[in-house]
């Protein structure tokens, strides 16, 4: 019996690796092309500063654009000289399109401009803001059957738009009283 437990050790045994390379085969593709789909993309924005110094270099400029986001408008302003365009919602929802065009017509005559402020009332969804944003940076246009990005202002700064004065807010405040 002892002679024939040393043949079974010196014999060789084969390893058959061939189930995991086929495993490795399908899942280095899976790999590759899931991994394109997992970047992140930051976007980063400026707070509007306070001090007199940013306040004596806006006025040097020729336009600080600023977007009011108020829940039944947009006020499209410059902070220099005041309101450019009043865009009131349509059936309850933000008017892109007329923004979109007010601010192509703002950027064919202000060229240089890349700035641009959002200000959002406390209680404005998340989504506006988003929406909004990703509306100003770009814009898409077809030339000869192609889709084209174009830029319109991408730096963004964000912040709380000052109280709303209209009058549609007046009477809510009067109480009622005549």
């Amino acid at each position: 019996m002892r002679g024939h437990s040393r043949r079974s050790r010196d014999e060789s045994v084969e390893i058959n690796i061939t189930a995991f390379m086929n495993l490795m085969v399908v899942l280095v593709p899976f790999l590759l092309i899931t991994a394109v789909f997992s970047q992140l993309t930051v976007l980063e924005l400026n707070l509007p500063a306070g001090s007199q110094a940013q306040q004596d270099e806006d006025k040097k400029k020729n336009l600080v654009l600023e977007i009011l986001i108020y829940s039944d408008r947009m006020e499209i302003v410059d902070r220099n000289s005041g309101p450019i365009k009043i865009v009131r919602n349509i059936a309850g929802k933000y008017d892109y399109t007329s923004m979109i065009s007010t601010l192509k017509a703002i950027k064919a005559r202000y060229y240089k401009v890349a700035e641009i402020t959002l200000l959002l009332e406390e209680e404005t969804p998340y989504d506006v803001l988003i929406q909004t944003m990703d509306r100003v940076r770009y814009y898409d246009e077809t030339i000869k059957g192609q889709e084209i990005s174009r830029e319109l202002f991408p730096n963004i700064s964000i912040g709380d738009t000052p109280p709303d004065t209209s009058a549609k807010a007046v009477p809510a405040a009067s109480g009622g009283q005549s």
